[in-house]
């Protein structure tokens, strides 16, 4: 304890600079933590979300409520999701009976027949479009309480409506599962959002605190030195440094925590593009405020003790200005395994023999981009010490010659100014690799989307006002055959599409010698024919007509009619029987049919075709093939996390940049001073300083755009998409790295003052 309080009184009495130090240390800290803390809420955020659509799913079949109590009497749900842009728009449908079971969260009751609970999302959409008020028939009694939503912005709406009306529907006893029907994000995506934030913001965190733990190294260790050999012990001396670094990384991290509550509150009002939350959805558990806390001093002490072993094992080279030695290789250690492995996946992915099994692929190239990115950065001294030995002996510029000495007798120097902004390069790589495999699952490569609504229960009014919906191109119906599935053998079946052979042109992409009134066998040479559609075979159709069940009898005809259907999913399967309008006997419906729409696949088009379905019928079963609307909506919240992280790998990247050249002018003032009083000219002190800078910045720049690509290449390779080589990022990240070459190199030119104070190398 006496080492420790030694350290306090030093940090206290020790002058302004050395104060100023100190406070930016806290600061660093501060920041580092703040950025650190956003990391850890994700889980928390992403995991109140899914307790409250969990509280609220509907709990379906028979149970003690409702063991005196008829089934016509019962509660009865139906649940229907839509997509709405980018987002889900959801309604239950509840007819109240007898066996009332207790509210969802968020409501006190249950709404009657003609009310309608909505979020507070829904009620300001249903103020900018009033069209939406169809899907969503009766009065608006109320808003549902933030209980029962998973985020603010939600589209939910409960919607009361009688038995009758509620066909479909299932009793319902009570709400509240384990787990919700479709999480915020899928545990598989959540791995890799945990893998992408752990390179760009918790790598580049690592350097930073690092850096600000170690602000004033030199002046720092010649202080250390002085106490050892004034009879202080080496644990003792080392105790010393850390004692300050960890005084300032724990008041940082109070400072930090509390920059983050200011943070969530502020953030968790406004959102984020297509990701809100609840303010008290962001409030840290115990265990990330326990690794704040903590874990950021216990790397500051770590930090701290490293940095004073030199001061305290052989202090008279330190006073003396001893040659340091050359820095250690075990750097390597991580980078040569990691990059074999990355390099390995880029080979098999080049040969056309990706992995098949990508679980224990994707976990190997994770822990090798990590060791990748330590690597670069442990390494970067090694490099920067070699090139500038082999340039200061070959050149014959006295400023390139200059620099070069001083980055060969201090090889450190890069480490701490230059390889934050390498790290956060070689993450950007990294997270453009993620959001391609994103982009191939999110993306639509079909020109129509097709809707498909089974017609149990539409009449014909009904059926007609859908094919009449505003926005759609065409429409056909698709009747499928009657089959006995007892048995082992799965019967022949067979599809009979109902349309005209205008309706038929509309819906795909040729059809040529299609004949009006004549039934044809479709076929598409691009897909798989149906084996059970052959010529002459019949086929049963199952027809309700004024309440009686009919069979009509299909027989395959002869004649064919070639047609090229959409590439990706089809609205036809090759094989299909095409059978014109007057084909149906009058009066009759067909009972296994499904009503298909078709549109451009625009997403306002979709939206307005979607609207329209639900104003004509509210409880309409919509498939929307392609469009997947809870992928689409995690695809966007897993967008918007990766942005976030990049922004916080910005900050840090830069402030570890701004700190450790800032604090290495400030320890250079000396040598620069002494420089200048042997003559040499400020514009020749200004080169040396831009090159000392720059040299090792654009090398370590180099490697991490190279490792970097090699890195997303492998990512690429593991997650089973369709894209192993994106050329399109390449640009952009060279010109990123030129442009940090070039703040850099500007940066550097304020250090080297026009006056000349020879006070500062008075005690040299």
């Amino acid at each position: 304890m006496r080492e420790l309080f030694l350290g306090l009184r030093l940090l206290v009495g020790s002058g302004r600079g050395n104060r100023t130090r100190f406070l930016l240390m806290t600061v660093g800290g501060a920041i580092g933590v703040c950025c650190l803390a956003v990391v850890l809420a994700i889980p928390g955020i992403l995991s109140a979300q899914d307790g409250r659509m969990a509280a609220r799913r509907p709990i379906h079949g028979a149970d003690k409520p409702y063991s005196r109590v008829a089934a016509e009497e019962r509660t009865f749900e139906l649940t229907r999701t839509d997509p709405y842009g980018s987002k889900s728009f959801t309604r239950v449908f509840v007819a109240p009976g007898k066996g009332v079971p207790k509210p969802p969260p968020g409501l006190s009751e249950l709404p009657r027949v003609g009310e309608v609970f909505v979020s507070p999302g829904l009620h300001e959409a249903l103020k900018r479009e009033p069209a939406l008020a169809q899907l969503v028939p009766g009065r608006e009694r109320g808003l549902i309480a933030a209980e029962g939503l998973a985020h603010p912005d939600e589209l939910f709406a409960y919607v009361g409506m009688n038995r009758g009306e509620l066909k479909e529907g299932t009793p319902v006893t009570g709400f509240g599962k384990e787990y919700p029907d479709v999480p915020t994000v899928e545990p598989s995506t959540l791995g890799i959002l945990r893998f992408t934030l752990a390179g760009v913001v918790l790598l580049p965190l690592a350097v930073f605190l690092s850096v600000c733990a170690r602000l004033s190294a030199a002046s720092r260790t010649r202080r250390l030195a002085a106490l050892r050999l004034l009879g202080l012990s080496t644990k003792g001396t080392q105790r010393v440094n850390a004692a300050e670094t960890v005084a300032a990384a724990l008041l940082g991290s109070l400072l930090g925590l509390g920059l983050y509550w200011v943070v969530n509150q502020l953030i968790s009002r406004t959102g984020l593009p297509g990701f809100k939350w609840y303010p008290s959805d962001g409030a840290l558990p115990a265990s990330a405020v326990l690794i704040c806390m903590v874990g950021c001093p216990a790397l500051a002490w770590f930090v701290g003790r490293a940095s004073a072993r030199k001061a305290a094992s052989n202090p008279l080279a330190v006073r003396r200005t001893a040659v340091e030695k050359p820095p250690g290789k075990w750097g390597l250690l991580l980078l040569i395994p990691g990059t074999g492995v990355v390099v390995g996946y880029c080979v098999i992915g080049a040969t056309g023999r990706a992995p098949q099994d990508t679980s224990v692929a994707t976990n190997l190239v994770a822990i090798s981009v990590l060791l990748v990115g330590s690597g670069l950065a442990l390494t970067l001294p090694v490099i920067s010490r070699s090139l500038a030995q082999r340039l200061a002996c070959s050149t014959q510029s006295l400023s390139l010659a200059l620099a070069m000495r001083r980055n060969e007798s201090e090889p450190h120097g890069a480490l701490r100014v230059a390889t934050g902004l390498v790290v956060l390069v070689f993450a950007a790589s990294l997270t453009q690799g993620v959001l391609i495999e994103l982009d191939q699952v999110s993306k639509s490569t079909r020109p129509v989307q097709d809707y498909n609504i089974p017609l149990t229960d539409v009449t014909d009014k009904t059926q007609q006002a859908l094919e009449a919906v505003p926005g759609l191109r065409s429409h056909a119906v698709v009747m499928d055959s009657w089959a006995d599935f007892h048995g082992d053998e799965i019967p022949p079946s067979l599809d009979a599409v109902i349309a005209t052979c205008g309706q038929l042109r509309k819906m795909v992409v040729r059809a040529d010698g299609c004949v009006d009134g004549r039934p044809m066998r479709l076929l598409d040479p691009d897909q798989l024919d149906n084996s059970d559609s052959k010529p002459g075979a019949s086929f049963a159709f199952n027809l309700a007509s004024t309440g009686q069940r009919r069979v009509m009898e299909v027989t395959v005809p002869r004649e064919i009619l070639r047609y090229r259907d959409h590439q990706g999913i089809p609205v036809f399967h090759s094989g299909a029987v095409l059978l014109p309008p007057s084909a149906l006997p009058a009066g009759a419906r067909p009972e296994d049919a499904t009503l298909t729409l078709l549109s451009s696949s625009n997403p306002q088009t979709v939206r307005a075709v979607l609207d329209g379905i639900g104003g004509v019928d509210p409880t309409a079963e919509v498939t929307t093939p392609g469009v997947v609307v809870d992928s689409l909506q995690q695809i966007t919240v897993v967008k918007t996390l990766l942005a976030v992280g990049m922004v916080l790998g910005l900050i840090i990247g830069v402030a570890a940049y701004l700190v450790a050249a800032t604090d290495r002018a400030v320890e250079r003032r000396p040598q620069v001073t002494a420089l200048a009083l042997l003559g040499a000219r400020p514009r020749t002190l200004r080169a040396v300083q831009v090159t000392q800078v720059v040299m090792p910045l654009g090398v370590g720049l180099v490697l991490a755009v190279v490792a970097g690509k090699l890195a997303e290449s492998s990512y690429l390779v593991t997650g089973g998409g369709a894209i192993f080589w994106d050329g399109d990022g390449v640009p952009l990240l060279l010109g990123c790295a030129v442009a940090v070459v070039a703040v850099a190199a500007v940066g550097a030119l304020p250090l080297v003052g026009r006056r000349i104070d020879p006070e500062l190398i008075r005690r040299d």
